[in-house]
């Protein structure tokens, strides 16, 4: 694809002061996913819609050319396709293929055909980052590694995530993004009942 051929939009809505920007953005990813259930906001990208900020500082922070990418339901959109391929370089590919995946839970279930990695490289599984309606501190009850007690998150269901768990140290990871807000549930974590 030329830059001729790209949408104008593609170029624009990085970060403006990239370095400081990238370090506050990757260092609000880890903070995520090691204390499940923390919500924490970021900032710095405006990536076309239906792409949320969160979305677009999880991707400028972790995408790049060696990194798969698949872009479920709407956010299978040539804009987003152009701003990924121009601000990252990460490769397009289908759901199986993917490191990373980025949609609406609706969009990217079933997530049994995303990677789980494998008993010998168990960090090759996915992360899936989920475009919320809504995003809080209530709801499901979260235990395990990171959580001090217990903790709560709005999650989309709780069979899928409980599945997960018991696939550990396989699995998914999953990052939650709602506006500026996003949330981590690393495959580690316990997803109990309401």
């Amino acid at each position: 694809m030329t830059a001729l051929s790209m949408n104008a939009e593609a170029m624009t809505g990085s970060f403006t002061d990239a370095p400081v920007q990238a370090a506050h953005g990757f260092r609000a990813v880890l903070r995520a996913l090691s204390q499940p259930g923390e919500i924490v906001t970021l900032s710095g990208a405006t990536p076309p819609a239906p792409m949320s900020p969160a979305a677009g500082v999880v991707a400028l922070v972790l995408l790049d050319g060696t990194t798969p990418v698949h872009l479920a339901g709407a956010h299978d959109c040539p804009a987003l396709r152009d701003w990924i391929t121009f601000q990252t370089g990460a490769p397009l590919v289908a759901a199986e293929a993917a490191m990373f995946a980025i949609g609406t839970w609706q969009a990217l279930t079933p997530v049994t055909r995303f990677a789980i990695g494998t008993p010998e490289y168990p960090d090759r599984a996915a992360t899936l980052i989920v475009e919320s309606d809504h995003l809080t501190a209530e709801g499901t009850t979260l235990r395990g590694p990171g959580i001090d007690g217990s903790a709560q998150l709005s999650l989309p269901e709780t069979g899928a995530f409980r599945a997960n768990r018991a696939l550990f140290p396989l699995g998914f990871d999953t990052l939650f993004c709602c506006g500026d807000q996003l949330a981590g549930l690393p495959r580690s974590t316990i997803v109990e009942g309401r």
